[in-house]
């Protein structure tokens, strides 16, 4: 037995650090110094989406153990939730909306940006609140041609009526919208919804889904004067939208929408919540019908209690996570941003009959094990993200705290 990490390390010089079944390469022991009181293990990102796991419901998450995963910057009101991610070149764009450690409780759309979701970077507000006394609940989506569109939730849409409408901005490269950085909102921004009988008296607050397919923009919201159904309503021009119909029934609000394409078929990915513990998601196949409906996390402490918003992490072809806001008060205004990855399950069964379990994530692609308190022999196993099906199954190797592991492919 080998039980230093130097000595581990000796394996890894001698072409051994690699080790895997038949030969094959499957884990490989890096040189980078990990957390002291923990196994970090890296390559464990999902892969691509597979439906038949997600109408199960067997889906292996993970709570970030930053949590919160980014909190608001310093000042009078700091107030941030409403996360969403676009996957661009070399990382991704996150945008937000937050009193970002401003002067004045307006909600307003910031922008960060980040390769990894490990460090974030060029952080600045993109869409003030202009004549509106909030613009929030950001969905934004980019478009083949590499430009982007958003919709956010715009509040009063007229003077002292106190109801909420969508509002939506363009931008050629995510950061200058509507020609300007930051953007001041102005009333023709509001996007008109026609074949919605209630829609002069409709409260669509927090519930602005935006998804583009097929040269078409889909609109999902609820009203809260007309509440337990989501609507969708479709546009070729992104600024007037028509119904199309009931595309859930359930008492819940919708913030994202994503698309896959699974052996030839088309597959819908719906996240909602409402303001509780709960995350939920539900699925469809055609993109107006869906079904599924299931509670896929609840918070994970006091610290996120009460949940308010959610954006799924796609590049459009796996689901690496969740990202929300969430806060520990019922008046909904003291929230940060929190992370739960999908990621592959790893167990590490020593010789003598002890394990440890996957314990937190860090970021998508990384997970921390909880160690043992001493060097100890052992064999890795790896699960898929439906933290079943059985990837790898490691020959003995030596672990210690403080060491970094990769899953290699």
């Amino acid at each position: 037995m080998i039980g230093t990490r130097d000595g581990l390390l000796g394996l890894a010089a001698l072409g051994l650090g690699a080790l895997g079944a038949g030969g094959e390469p499957a884990m490989e022991l890096l040189p980078d110094q990990g957390p002291a009181d923990a196994i970090e293990v890296r390559g464990v990102a999902a892969g691509p989406f597979r439906p038949d796991w997600w109408v199960a419901g067997t889906l292996h998450w993970q709570g970030d153990a930053r949590a919160p995963l980014l909190e608001p910057r310093p000042g009078r009101f700091r107030n941030i939730y409403a996360p969403m991610a676009v996957r661009v070149e070399g990382g991704w764009r996150l945008y937000y909306g937050a009193w970002d450690g401003v002067e004045t409780g307006n909600d307003r759309i910031y922008t960060a940006w980040t390769p990894d979701f490990l460090t974030f970077e060029d952080r600045h507000l993109a869409i003030d609140h202009g004549p509106f006394v909030h613009v929030c609940n950001c969905c934004a989506v980019r478009l083949p041609d590499g430009s982007f569109r958003m919709v956010c939730t715009a509040y009063p849409h007229r003077a002292q009526d106190g109801l909420n409408r969508p509002i939506g901005f363009e931008s050629p490269d995510g950061l200058v919208w509507n020609g300007a950085a930051p953007y001041q909102p102005r009333l023709e921004d509001l996007l008109v919804i026609e074949g919605y009988e209630p829609i002069e008296n409709a409260d669509l607050n927090g519930m602005n889904a935006l998804l583009f397919e097929d040269g078409q923009y889909r609109l999902y919201y609820g009203d809260f004067r007309n509440f337990g159904r989501v609507f969708r309503a479709s546009s070729t021009g992104f600024r007037r939208f028509t119904l199309d119909g009931v595309a859930l029934e359930a008492g819940l609000a919708v913030n994202d929408v994503k698309r896959f394409e699974v052996d030839g078929e088309r597959w819908y990915l719906m996240a909602l919540h409402m303001n509780r513990e709960e995350l939920y998601y539900a699925l469809s196949r055609d993109g107006l019908r869906f079904e599924h409906l299931q509670t896929f996390a609840r918070n994970q402490s006091e610290a996120d209690r009460y949940i308010v918003a959610v954006g799924i992490v796609t590049d459009g072809v796996a689901v690496y996570g969740v990202l929300y806001g969430a806060g520990a008060v019922p008046a909904l205004n003291e929230n940060r941003l929190f992370a739960r990855w999908l990621q592959k399950r790893v167990v590490f069964e020593a010789e003598d009959g002890a394990a440890w379990e996957s314990g937190q994530a860090l970021g998508p692609e990384r997970l921390l094990l909880a160690a043992p308190t001493q060097p100890t022999t052992g064999r890795f196993r790896a699960y898929a993200e439906d933290g079943r099906t059985l990837l790898y199954a490691s020959p003995p190797v030596a672990v210690a705290a403080g060491q970094t592991w990769r899953l290699l492919p």
